[in-house]
């Protein structure tokens, strides 16, 4: 059931154009940014943004433009919006576009596209931009007629923002973009869709389910997070005396500070956290996409009686096969579903605790490692220290994102963000400055590998120049260090996989930041506190001793599953 929640437009008396009357759409919608780079093709559809209240954000890489919406949209639930010219400007957009979609976030890309006049034909800088970002997005379309401009931009909106959320495409021909609209054409007024109560029948089946668990388990993912479930989450586990586990993008949604919290599950290996589902009878599956780690790594045998928790159908895999499944608002699910199931003990209070305990270890006992380079663990604990509960880390793909994800305690969700969907390189830089621009008032670090940092480092321009006081932490081991991990622990050898840097110092400075170089491992945690409360964009090299990544793997190969 959908309610009219936007005001009236009055129509404006004075001539307008399509590129302008998507801007009014775009205010419309609620947009405050928009990330991208102009280009030819698209100048007044770029000055009439500059002539409206949203702000845009110019980057140096259409890709960074679509991390920061993507970004942005993570942390709000808004949709992010990027732009970008035709041709090779689009295509550059398609990776952070997908990212979004497989991390089922709301997006919408819009970019230029050659004119109506000549698309019949072969012609300079054409490519079918459409039928590129269909794989991508949940609609993607071209406007064609000045008149669906309203129509359009409020499909696209809708569509990212609903139900499963991600991305949407829309391409603007450049002699549409020019052509004049009547000053009668206003934007559609925005709707909102009403929470849906979940089935009390599917709830009773899931209940008796529940009543006949031995061992049972919660697994939260993003989806958990994307629902604001956290409150219910925790209701529900200390009522039923359930553990819950979190997926890496869940982190937060089950604060780990909880005596019932287990860790977080999706490393490549046999982690610590995997022993809880080895041991459950019954997995409650709460906002989990299965594009976040695949099943049979917590449910190998199929086995598993699965209560499916979300706002959607669960996918169908052999290793996840739904006994009972409830599509609705996950808080509703979950409150009514622990009405009707009586106190249980769930996973036993002493196997729980072993593998708290283990976790703990792991992560205690590097924090107090004084070696240089610097072990990852005491990164870990050092960025955690440096951080309050609220603030956000964005922790780039690459090895530092195995540490970050087991071992960094996180008490709120979308405090530390991960891609997990299709697990990009180099998001973690510009989707700093976005997630900095929606929350000024907090603290805001980009963790990255020196690989990743590279990719996009000429962003810390766009933070320096915008003035987005940021700081970001380089883990440099001068390596794709995550592949190299996975060459030696499968291949037992490594190749093509290290590099040189340049002085990072310097590398700021030269942008107008600010550069520090981490010589000892105590030099660390003051660096990360000073630069965090200075309102200057700061970057922080801290070599990092991977030995430890072969290290953990081996030791993980020798735990038993009796713990």
């Amino acid at each position: 059931m959908e309610d009219k929640v936007a005001e009236e437009v009055t129509p404006s008396e004075e001539a307008t154009t399509v590129a302008k009357l998507v801007v009014r759409c775009l205010e419309n919608e609620g947009v405050k940014y928009v990330f991208g780079i102009p280009g030819e093709e698209n100048i007044h559809f770029i000055d009439a943004l500059n002539s409206s209240s949203i702000r845009f954000i110019l980057v140096h890489h259409e890709q960074a433009a679509s991390f920061m919406a993507e970004m942005y949209s993570r942390v709000t639930g808004m949709a992010g919006v990027c732009s970008a010219t035709l041709g090779p400007g689009a295509i550059n957009l398609l990776l952070g576009t997908a990212d979004a979609h497989t991390d089922s976030v709301p997006l919408v890309a819009i970019s230029a596209q050659v004119g109506l006049n000549r698309q019949y034909k072969e012609t300079h800088q054409f490519v079918d931009l459409v039928s590129m970002f269909k794989p991508v997005t949940k609609w993607a379309a071209e406007i064609k007629v000045p008149s669906a401009v309203p129509e359009m931009v409020r499909k696209a909106f809708k569509v990212a923002q609903t139900e499963r959320p991600g991305s949407c495409y829309l391409g603007i021909p450049q002699d549409v973009e020019e052509m004049s609209v009547s000053p009668s054409l206003q934007p559609l007024l925005r709707s909102q869709v009403y929470d849906s109560a979940p089935s009390p029948s599917q709830v009773s089946r899931a209940a008796k389910v529940l009543e006949e668990a031995k061992s049972p388990i919660v697994l939260a993912g993003h989806g958990a997070a994307r629902d604001n479930a956290q409150d219910a989450l925790i209701r529900f586990s200390e009522h039923l005396h359930i553990p819950v586990a979190t997926t890496f993008m869940g982190k937060g949604v089950f604060p780990d500070m909880h005596p019932n919290a287990l860790g977080t599950v999706g490393f490549m290996l046999h982690d610590y956290v995997n022993f809880g589902f080895d041991l459950a009878d019954v997995l409650i599956s709460v906002g989990y996409d299965l594009q976040e780690f695949d099943p049979i790594r917590i449910n190998p045998n199929g086995d598993k009686k699965i209560i499916h928790l979300s706002r959607y159908p669960a996918e169908v895999d052999a290793h996840y096969a739904v006994a009972v499944g409830i599509e609705s608002n996950l808080s509703m699910a979950l409150d009514e579903l622990a009405k009707r199931v009586s106190p249980r003990e769930g996973l036993k209070k002493v196997e729980n605790q072993k593998i708290v305990d283990l976790l703990r270890g792991e992560f205690e006992g590097g924090a107090g490692d004084d070696s240089f380079p610097v072990k990852p663990q005491r990164i870990v604990s050092d960025t955690r220290l440096a951080l309050g509960e609220s603030d956000i880390v964005l922790v780039d793909t690459g090895a530092l994102k195995m540490w970050m994800a087991r071992l960094y305690p996180t008490y709120k969700p979308n405090t530390c963000l991960v891609s997990n969907g299709l697990s990009t390189m180099a998001f973690a830089l510009p989707g700093a400055i976005a997630v900095k621009l929606a929350y000024p008032e907090r603290k805001v670090l980009a963790a990255a590998g020196d690989g990743g940092f590279m990719m996009l480092g000429s962003e810390l321009e766009t933070a320096v120049r915008e003035h987005v006081p940021i700081v970001v932490l380089i883990w440099e081991d001068q390596a794709y260090g995550l592949i190299k991990w996975k060459m030696d622990l499968e291949l037992g050898r490594h190749s093509s996989v290290d590099f040189h840097n340049p002085d990072f110092v310097k590398y700021a400075e030269s942008f107008g930041a600010k550069g520090y170089r981490i010589n000892r491992a105590d030099e660390l945690l003051p660096t990360l506190k000073s630069a965090l409360e200075d309102d200057a964009i700061s970057v922080i090299t801290c070599p990092v001793d991977y030995s430890q990544n072969m290290e953990l793997t081996n030791k993980l190969g020798l735990v038993t599953e009796a713990l």
